[in-house]
């Protein structure tokens, strides 16, 4: 059953186990333990706010896949590279549910402003919270192509053929990646994560972050 909140439970009494999954560790445990004892700001998100959390991933990724048609044609190879690129956005996607949001305090609850932690609790079993920083730096990697590639592709398509259509395509992909979804996500989705101060990205965009109490 999903918990509420990070408060919900102040035991290690975990979920049941999908088949083929290993008991955790008494360190994972006693690291759920700390979780589910955290205490989340915020009321339960509904679910019309998580797909406006995710609004603006999902533009970046259909922007994105429209510059690679505009900039390398309509033919075989543009069409191949936008379903490669949208297959790209939508497994970047399952890679941070499958191997970050299991380290996060918003795992299995419906507080996680994206819907991810509750997703992933169906697909991996809960894992030791104090590593989310360390694996927020290892596979966030994975993803980052995703906001140069089209930019790269666009730039070197308008200098090939410029067009008016693909320079406010490639214009709109940069402002949703790289103006509005971290805004969004530093505003929205990052705002009461109960681990921001330990969070490489918070700590990057909010330096003094790490100074509030």
């Amino acid at each position: 059953m999903e918990r509420e909140d990070c408060q919900t439970s102040t035991t290690t009494e975990a979920r049941p186990f999908q088949a083929g999954q290993s008991a955790p560790s008494p360190a994972v445990q006693t690291s759920r333990h700390t979780a589910d004892s955290q205490i989340c700001p915020g009321q339960p998100v509904r679910l019309a706010t998580k797909l406006a959390g995710n609004l603006p991933y999902a533009t970046m990724i259909l922007s994105g896949a429209a510059v690679f048609a505009l900039a390398l044609g309509w033919g075989p190879l543009g069409w191949l590279a936008s379903v490669l690129y949208l297959a790209y956005g939508l497994a970047g996607a399952l890679w941070i549910i499958l191997f970050l949001c299991p380290y996060c305090r918003f795992y299995d609850t419906r507080l996680c402003p994206c819907g991810y932690g509750w997703v992933a609790a169906r697909l991996r079993p809960f894992k030791d919270v104090e590593r989310f920083a360390q694996q927020f730096r290892k596979q966030i990697a994975v993803i980052v192509p995703l906001w140069f590639i089209p930019a790269i592709v666009g730039a070197i398509g308008l200098y090939r053929h410029f067009s008016w259509l693909l320079l406010v395509v490639l214009l709109a992909f940069a402002a949703d990646a790289f103006l509005i979804l971290p805004l969004v996500s530093t505003k929205y989705c990052c705002a009461n994560c109960p681990q921001k101060k330990t969070c490489p990205w918070m700590a990057k965009v909010v330096p003094e972050n790490g100074k509030k109490s």
